[in-house]
This record gives C-alpha cells, sequence and structure tokens, in this order.
C-alpha cells in the first residue's frame, strides 16, 4: 500500500508539473511502478483450500551410467551418466563419479530422458474400467450450464483408476487433469504427480498453478445446441465468453475496491465461485487452456483473450495449429496436439499429420497429449509418429527435439520448465530409464523415477501396482 501512495504522490506531481519538460519522465516512471505493483499483484498466489498433501516416496541416491541421454533441452549424450541426490539432479555429463552408498545402474545401450509429461489428460475424471462400461460413469464435464467455472476436476478424480499405473510404465510422471469440453467455461484443471496415492490432494503437484478449462467450437454449441439453449452457434460461443469475461471484470472491480477501503465493518460483495475463478485468470493466477481445433477460431479467441487483458497459455487438440504459427508465436501461445487424429469431426477435417513437425519448424511451441485415457501410456510413441509425418513432409525433428515436445515444452506451458521437463542440476529427479530408444515401437520404460523415488520398474513386480479393477468386472457384467 505505501508503493501505491508513492506512485498517486508521482502522479499528483506529474498533474501540477504538466507544462515542464520533466514531467514525461516522471509520468514515465510512475506507469513502470504501476505496472510492478499490479505485476505483483496479479502474481499473488491463490487461497487453495483444499492444499497439497504430497510427500516424496522413499528414495537413494543414483547414478545412471554409460546412457544416451536426452536431455530435455536440445542436447544428447553419449555415454553420459546422471547422478540423482536428494531427488534432484546433481550432476550430468561424462566424468560423473559415484560416491560411497550410492545406487549404481549400468544402463549401456539404454536411454534416459526426462519423465514424460501428459498436459491434457481425463485420467482419473474419466476413469477406465467403469466408463468402458457406461460413460454415466463420468465425471469429466459438469454440463449443466455452458460456464462452469466454478467446479475443479480435482473433485472428480479417482485414484484407484488403474490408467495412472499403466501411465507410470509409459514413463509418464507429471499429468495435467482437466475437465471436459462439453462447456465454454468447463471449470478448473489440476497438475498432479504420477505416484500412487489414497487422495487426489497426496498426488497435487505443490505449488503448481490451477488451470482453466475452456472449449470453442463444436463441443459447446452442440451441446446446448442439441437443448435449444444457448449458444448454438460459433457466433453464440464468442458471445458467451465476452459476457463472462465482462462479468468477471465487474466482479473483480468490486472485490478491488472493497479490499482498497480496508473497513471490516463494511459487508464485503456477495461471493461467487464462477466469477472468482475467472477474475483469478485476469489477475494472472490461473493459467487458461483451451480446447480448439481450427486456425481461426483460434485467432478469435486470441483477439478476445487481447480484449480482457489475460493470457491463453495453451490451445489443445489444434488440427489446423500449423495455419498459424506466426500469430502463435507473436501471443506466446503453445500448442497441445495428436500425432495424426483427423477427420471424426467437422472442425478436425483440415488437420494434417505433418502438424506438430510444421509448427516445430516454425519456430512454435508444440506438445503432445493423451485427451483419451487410453494414449497417455504411449506418448512417446505418439511422438514417434508425429516424427515420421515430418520426415515424410520434408521436416527432420531429431529426438533430443522431438522429446521436448513431451518434456521441456509441456513444463513451459505450465509454467514448471524451473523445476521439471529437462535434466539439469537442481531440477527435480523426474527421469525415465529406456530399453532403447524411446521413439521405437520396441521399447519399453525400465525405470521410472519420480522425484528420486523408484514409481515403476518393469522387472521388479513390486514397482508394477495391480489393483482390483484389473481383475475384471464380473460384478458389472451380472448387473445388466
Amino acid at each position: 500500500m505505501q508503493m501505491l501512495e508513492k506512485i498517486w504522490g508521482l502522479a499528483s506531481v506529474v498533474s501540477a508539473c504538466r507544462k515542464k519538460s520533466f514531467a514525461g519522465s516522471v509520468l514515465a516512471v510512475a506507469v513502470a511502478l504501476m505496472a510492478t505493483v499490479v505485476a505483483a499483484q496479479r502474481a499473488a498466489p491463490l487461497p487453495d483450500p483444499f492444499p497439497s498433501t504430497y510427500k516424496p516416496l522413499p528414495r537413494v541416491d543414483t547414478l545412471i551410467e554409460h546412457a544416451t541421454i536426452l536431455d530435455g533441452a536440445g542436447h544428447r549424450l553419449e555415454n553420459a551418466s546422471l547422478l540423482l541426490r536428494d531427488g534432484k539432479v546433481a550432476a550430468l555429463g561424462s566424468n560423473v563419479a559415484a560416491s560411497k552408498g550410492v545406487k549404481v545402474i549400468d544402463a549401456k545401450g539404454r536411454w534416459v530422458t526426462p519423465g514424460l509429461i501428459d498436459v491434457h489428460s481425463h485420467i482419473g475424471d474419466f476413469p477406465t474400467p467403469f466408463t468402458l462400461e457406461d460413460e454415466n460413469h463420468s465425471d469429466v464435464n459438469e454440463d449443466s450450464s455452458p460456464d462452469t467455472a466454478q467446479v475443479w476436476a480435482l473433485h472428480s478424480i479417482t485414484v484407484q483408476d488403474p490408467q495412472w499405473e499403466r501411465e507410470r510404465a509409459g514413463g509418464v510422471t507429471t499429468i495435467q487433469v482437466l475437465p471436459g469440453s462439453s462447456n465454454l467455461f468447463g471449470g478448473r484443471g489440476v497438475v498432479l504427480k504420477n505416484v500412487p496415492a489414497v487422495t487426489a490432494q497426496e498426488m497435487e503437484y505443490p505449488g503448481a498453478m490451477p488451470s482453466l478449462k475452456m472449449a470453442c467450437g463444436e463441443n459447446p454449441k452442440d451441446t446446448y445446441g442439441d437443448r435449444n439453449q444457448f449458444p448454438v452457434s460459433l457466433m453464440g460461443d464468442v458471445a458467451g465468453d465476452r459476457q463472462d469475461w465482462a462479468d468477471a471484470e465487474e466482479y473483480m472491480r468490486k472485490w478491488d475496491a472493497y479490499n482498497a477501503k480496508k473497513d471490516p465493518s463494511l459487508p464485503p460483495p456477495h461471493r461467487d465461485l464462477k466469477m472468482e475463478t475467472l477474475a483469478a485468470v485476469l489477475r494472472g493466477q490461473i493459467l487458461v487452456v483451451m480446447h480448439c481445433y481450427r486456425g481461426d477460431e483460434m485467432a478469435v479467441q486470441m483477439d478476445v483473450a487481447r480484449e480482457f487483458h489475460y493470457q491463453i497459455t495453451s490451445f489443445h487438440h489444434a488440427t489446423e495449429a500449423y495455419k498459424i504459427v506466426p500469430l502463435l508465436k507473436k501471443n506466446h501461445v503453445c500448442v497441445a496436439v495428436w500425432p495424426d487424429w483427423w477427420g471424426f469431426k467437422r472442425e478436425a477435417y483440415d488437420g494434417v499429420p505433418a502438424n506438430a513437425a510444421f509448427v516445430d519448424a516454425e519456430g512454435g511451441c508444440v506438445m503432445l497429449h493423451s485427451d483419451a485415457v487410453v494414449d497417455g501410456e504411449r506418448l512417446n510413441l505418439d511422438a514417434a509418429i508425429a516424427m515420421g509425418a515430418g520426415r515424410r513432409a520434408g521436416v527432420n525433428i531429431p529426438p533430443e527435439r522431438a522429446i521436448e515436445w513431451l518434456t521441456l515444452n509441456p513444463a513451459k506451458s505450465l509454467h514448471l520448465d524451473d523445476e521439471i521437463g529437462s535434466l539439469a542440476v537442481g531440477k527435480h529427479a523426474d527421469v525415465v530409464l529406456w530399453s532403447g530408444n524411446p521413439f521405437s515401437v520396441y521399447t519399453r520404460a525400465d525405470v521410472v523415477l519420480l522425484d528420486g523415488a523408484v514409481i515403476y520398474d518393469r522387472n521388479d513386480k513390486a514397482r508394477q501396482a495391480v489393483t482390483d479393477f484389473e481383475l475384471g468386472q464380473p460384478v458389472l457384467e451380472e448387473a445388466r
């Protein structure tokens, strides 16, 4: 508050000295200070009534030696070693030695990468095997209204979904679980560490920013158009977005005015959980991820974001991303795509297999994602498919570059790249030891570590969790 008073004091000086030559400089200083304060306010962490209770699993210091290492930051190291100490990367390179008490793994002929990040998943809130039997068991969409920004994916997650283990076996250590895409505003997403747990909060990534899942295009207009309810068109989608953002601005102004008075005797404005989420986006406290396919619709959504002064972190699915890479780069927006999905709905008709490679070749930020829960266990092979499509289209993406689609780029989009996404000293020890080249169909993850703890070992059944769901569901069949 003292800083604000100084700023307003400077503003008064400027007002009094408008005709003097130094007024412009003083005004510039005032504006810069105001921008600093606003940025600080926007960066303030959100109150969290459901805080993470994650605790790292038991771990031992480990040296992996004689491996081919893809560090996730564009480098390929041959016959190299990786030292993990206290859950962090301690050393990386060709001259790394193990001290006494360090577990040593000879990885000759094998490859090492950072843990994979699935940036768009419905694991747990669209759980197997129930949803394979009956989609009514899904809790992925609260499609009672076009705007359900107040709901949290965290509260739909089934931790005993057997797909968690399958994704661990696929090298996935970090997962962003999102609400579905029936609504313009689907609710908050959550970043999880892929560890066995009893509650979803035990999996929550401490300090990770929440996200707001939005959707444009056919899904919202078809969901509500079938009910003869707004929106029934693409222009209705955009109008609905803009009205809700305008309402959120008004809600934020009311609360800012109330807080500025610092008078506890005054009644606070009405608390609206939906508007609270949208206002937090406008303050920069929640990331925006958006289900969107077509290039022209993504362009419109970036205009809406500019109108209401928020940042779209990433477009997901983005089958036409290859058409608008300069626009994506200008607006600092990543895209999460599939390797070759196209034609399954109208807005996917213009998808191309080389989408990821084209975006990467033009300097865009591209990621691969699962969306469908069974796809999360083979993200490395999805990347291989996308690499092959690029090669056939004349774009050669080497392994040390392609691994960034699954590691560093997702970490950047989650604002976690200072902690995960690449193998660098001081970063979290999220590591996959592969039996060979991770982009080969013959390769499997041998060992997967998260914060330095082994969460999967292909040769140790004690490190391969089996749930009751893996034993089959005869009760479901008998109940039919």
